[in-house]
């Protein structure tokens, strides 16, 4: 009898390590396996840095956007999100098209009275909620590309819920930082073996229009989203400013789609983590009272630490607001967000499954010819836990072990 019991154990734990074993793996995609399918249904561009070993993709069929990236070359880790199989099928469907990619351009606001996402007078619902084709479908221009970098353009029109017509250019420019840039950027001093890729998109859109843009008929921003692969052992960490909430108002909005579950989004002082398991569709936001320029997210077992930083201007008050209602207030919006995946409603088929970090440029009062530019920085750092501990002290405020156990298991 002792003898089956030992055998059933037996067979349990070589089941359960082989499931661990085998997400694992899954997990482990390679840059240079991601680079293969992608270039079997699209044009893509690869820049790197001087080492070559820091390499990233860009897809300007696909406006422009950064699809993954790598620290380690075609073996290493593919860090982006990309949807195999609405790609492959080479089709589009009509709300959004989800391809994928770790920065991409968008534009606010996606939900009020003056969103671009809803056409006049219609319902706030999934049902009348349609992306404009030019941040969904439509190619950017390349205008060059060098070893290092690629700089794109595209002429648009938009038109938001109450009917004001935007003509725009936008200028997108994505570059690879070298080793020694991103450290300075980071103010960090990481051990040389760890793993590093390091890139920016600098994003500017320009009111080519004869009127200048103005609050009463609706402004827009610019909008970067990364989207990351989830996993039950991702946690998102938000620093924030800290402060009494009759001075500085909420501390985080947790309401795009109900309230967030406690078990899923824990605040701190002067931090907050939010799961990216892709499994429960959730979204936060900060505002600009709150926001600090960085945010970033921990992969504990692929020992991935990814940071954003953007630029944030200091006296920037006014962001647009993307929540699905017409709003008393739509120019007290977030930003920086995270989003994390998952059906819709029960039995429905999620998005991705995935994760984002976003974040926003202020809301653009711009005048004929006038230009607005928001920076998106994402690093991908990969080592031990010991060496990721002080890269995430310094960045984040937080320590590995603090995140690691930050969420309810």
């Amino acid at each position: 009898m002792r003898y089956v019991q030992l055998l059933i154990i037996l067979v349990c734990i070589v089941t359960v390590a082989s499931c661990v074993e085998e997400k694992t793996e899954m997990a482990k995609i390679t840059f240079g396996q991601d680079l293969s399918f992608l270039k079997k249904h699209t044009d893509v561009i690869i820049i790197e840095d001087k080492s070559g070993n820091s390499q990233v993709a860009v897809l300007p069929t696909l406006q422009g956007r950064v699809m993954t990236s790598t620290a380690e070359g075609l073996d290493g880790l593919s860090f982006g999100w990309i949807n195999r199989e609405l790609i492959a099928s080479g089709e589009t469907v009509e709300h959004i098209n989800v391809y994928g990619g770790e920065d991409r351009f968008w534009i606010g606001p996606e939900g009020g009275q003056f969103s671009i996402f809803f056409k006049k007078d219609v319902p706030f619902d999934l049902e009348h909620w349609f992306t404009p084709a030019p941040i969904d479908t439509e190619p950017f221009e390349l205008v060059s590309k060098s070893k290092n970098r690629i700089i794109l353009k595209k002429d648009m029109q938009l038109e938001n819920f109450s009917g004001t017509i935007f003509n725009l250019r936008v200028n997108r420019e994505v570059r690879v930082l070298d080793r020694s840039e991103a450290i300075e950027a980071l103010k960090i001093k990481p051990a040389e073996a760890v793993k590093m890729v390091a890139f920016e998109s600098n994003n500017k859109m320009t009111n080519t229009g004869t009127k200048a843009l103005e609050k009463e008929t609706g402004l827009l921003s610019i909008w970067i989203l990364g989207m990351f692969n989830p996993s039950p052992t991702t946690t998102v960490v938000v620093p924030f400013n800290a402060g009494a909430v009759d001075e500085l108002g909420p501390t985080v909005n947790d309401a795009y789609f109900g309230k967030v579950p406690a078990n899923r989004l824990v605040v701190k002082k002067g931090v907050m983590f939010f799961s990216g398991d892709g499994q429960y569709r959730s979204k936060i936001g900060l505002s600009p009272q709150r926001a600090r320029p960085i945010l970033g997210s921990y992969d504990i077992v692929n020992k991935v630490l990814t940071i954003v930083q953007y630029n944030k201007p200091e006296a920037a008050a006014d962001y647009v607001n993307s929540m699905w209602e017409l709003q008393d207030e739509p120019y007290k919006g977030d930003v920086v967000n995270s989003y994390n995946d998952g059906p819709s409603e029960p039995g429905a088929k999620p998005l991705g499954p995935f994760y984002e970090l976003e974040t926003s440029s202020p809301a653009a009062a711009l005048r004929p010819g006038q230009t607005i530019s928001h920076i998106h920085r994402t690093y991908h750092l990969q080592g031990s836990e010991a060496e990721l501990n002080s890269i995430a002290k310094a960045t984040l405020g937080v320590t590995i072990a603090e995140i690691k156990s930050a969420l309810p298991k």
